[in-house]
């Protein structure tokens, strides 16, 4: 069952990155207190980097307990490891090599080194190590992650799932091989949408004029096939992050007056 969307529209994209990362500290130490340890979805992308350094650079990053989260990722490059496009590889730079975390939780999707024959083997690989992940009391497949983060895509896509392409389809398998992706690199791995919405709460993050079209698109009533955006949502929550330029084709009455 889908949650209907909250929305928050900040001034800009720095003030944007700024609250996201404060309220995945909060998000991260409550669900720590509450369970222990938190599982939290990674993505790539401007925006998705720009909340990875708006988070190292916060003073409240220290009330995390880095040990005991476990970090996953909505989509990956499948290319060599290191490699400067991967999503793994921005993070690390981003923020994840300065806190102490623990290797083990650090779930990265597997790179193009020669491990898995193409993509679709390396998808079904990660699929394995989300389901050897899954406790009982999650009813599935994957985790119940606390918070999966999504960038939203110009055209309207998330992780790497695109318009009309087959892994938006996609109803049975939680992590895909992408093929023949419309934006460069062509080859990927995703999270599908029965993946994406096992999460508590998602959160698309939105910023730039770029932007605009496809978030009225999804948020208009638009369908998953057509709007990828549309069909991410959280068993408990959804969000949509914005800034006054990615909102601007949205209807008023839709979001609170932008914060200061």
């Amino acid at each position: 069952m889908s949650t209907a969307p909250q929305i928050v529209v900040h001034r800009d994209k720095e003030l944007m990155a700024q609250a996201a990362a404060a309220r995945l500290i909060t998000k991260i130490v409550d669900a720590q207190a509450a369970r222990g340890s938190a599982s939290v979805v990674l993505t790539g992308g401007r925006n998705g980097n720009g909340l990875l350094a708006a988070l190292a650079a916060s003073p409240a990053r220290d009330a995390v307990d880095w040990s005991r989260l476990d970090l996953w990722w909505g989509d990956e490059r499948f290319l060599p490891d290191g490699d400067p496009d991967r999503n793994v590889t921005q993070a690390r730079e981003a923020l994840l090599d300065a806190v102490g975390l623990d290797p083990a939780r650090v779930h990265a999707m597997p790179a193009a080194d020669g491990t898995y024959e193409d993509a679709d083997e390396a998808a079904a690989a990660y699929a394995a190590e989300l389901a050897a992940a899954a406790r009982p009391e999650d009813h599935g497949p994957v985790p119940s992650f606390d918070v999966l983060l999504l960038g939203v895509g110009p055209d309207t896509h998330v992780a790497s799932l695109f318009p009309e392409l087959p892994g938006v389809r996609e109803t049975e398998r939680t992590v895909i091989g992408v093929h023949g992706a419309p934006k460069p690199p062509p080859t990927r791995i995703s999270l599908t949408l029965p993946a994406i919405r096992s999460a508590r709460e998602v959160w698309l993050l939105a910023a730039g004029e770029d932007k605009a079209g496809a978030v009225a698109l999804a948020l208009g009533g638009a369908g998953e096939i057509q709007a990828p955006a549309a069909g991410a949502y959280g068993r408990t929550r959804t969000l949509w992050l914005l800034d006054q330029s990615a909102a601007a084709q949205l209807p008023r009455d839709l979001y609170p007056p932008a914060s200061p």
